[in-house]
């Protein structure tokens, strides 16, 4: 009850009242000033952010067209990684000068910091694992965003890339979530330049070195389509007979192109190749399957024949005996 009436009493309320303007006049304006220079701290990462990005490009530019996209896939991969880490620190020290400003002794914080994260440390070996390995595998340059990768058997298209994680979305839209820890395989489809290779079958009866001609023009005119010129990078290699049999013979060939851009030129090539062949009469095995059927010799039939014929009459007595009987 006295505590009640302490609480009542004016004296208590003109204490509060004196104490919160003198916060508001030497804490307030500390406070507003380190929540401006924060801003103005997060204004300059981004644009020191654009000018490192800008440099690079222009870097990129004064080389070829596979160096450019090497760079920008880097660049935003790593930029994003900086960007991330730069806010988390700058929002950490402004909550310390805050609470410094509100009389809070965050000596007790800090020590208790420090021992949460060696707590953490012991405790989260899996965490910090995902952690040493995502910053050696962007300190390697081993996947950037927009990269086409196989991760432990998985295929996508790289839409994430931290510390901890690496983030897939494959062809049927699934995107799929890795700790960096726990990635045993890493194969990357579209690191510096991709390859297609085509596995062509023609029939036994064909000439080789005539369809390898054909095969050879067919690139060299889908190499000066102004559409796919800037997609490939070198004229189609043929490495020659593969293999085979008594219906096919298997030729293989290979051409490179820009990174993802394999799969497109492969399916216009295929298409050219396909329409070059009809045109040269050039066949190309297809599966088919021989159905024999089989049939009874005369002789056979004539010794089956009095013996079905007797079971017929057989059968017409016994019918015929039933119906007499009925």
């Amino acid at each position: 009850m006295p505590q009640i009436d302490s609480w009542l009493h004016v004296t208590f309320w003109r204490d509060v009242l004196h104490r919160t303007v003198a916060w508001a006049v030497h804490a307030l304006p500390a406070v507003l000033l380190i929540l401006v220079l924060a801003l103005v701290l997060l204004k300059v990462l981004n644009s020191l952010c654009r000018r490192v990005e800008v440099s690079l490009m222009r870097r990129g530019r004064s080389g070829d067209v596979k160096t450019a996209r090497e760079i920008e896939k880097r660049s935003e991969t790593l930029l994003g990684i900086f960007r991330t880490t730069g806010k988390v620190v700058i929002w950490v020290m402004v909550a310390m000068l805050v609470l410094v400003q509100l009389g809070v002794n965050i000596a007790p914080l800090v020590a208790g910091a420090g021992i949460v994260g060696l707590a953490v440390g012991f405790g989260a070996q899996e965490l910090v694992r995902d952690v040493i390995s995502g910053f050696f595998m962007l300190l390697e340059n081993h996947l950037r965003l927009g990269d086409v990768v196989v991760v432990n058997g998985t295929g996508g298209v790289v839409e994430h890339v931290g510390l901890r994680t690496v983030t897939l979305r494959d062809e049927s839209g699934v995107v799929h979530v890795f700790q960096n820890g726990k990635i045993s395989s890493l194969s990357n489809m579209t690191k510096e330049w991709s390859a297609m290779v085509f596995n062509v079958g023609v029939a036994s009866k064909e000439d080789v070195d005539h369809v390898m001609r054909v095969m050879r023009d067919v690139a060299r005119e889908l190499q000066d389509d102004r559409r796919y010129r800037a997609s490939i990078l070198e004229p189609l290699e043929v490495l020659g007979v593969e293999s085979f049999d008594d219906r096919a013979v298997v030729v293989r060939a290979l051409i490179k192109t820009q990174p993802i851009e394999q799969w497109q030129v492969g399916r216009e090539y295929r298409r050219r190749l396909k329409k070059a062949f009809d045109a040269h009469g050039i066949e190309m095995p297809i599966p088919h399957r021989t159905i024999h059927w089989a049939q009874e010799s005369s002789a056979s039939r004539a010794d089956a024949r009095p013996a079905n014929g007797a079971s017929d009459g057989a059968s017409g007595a016994r019918f015929g005996e039933n119906g007499a009987h009925a």
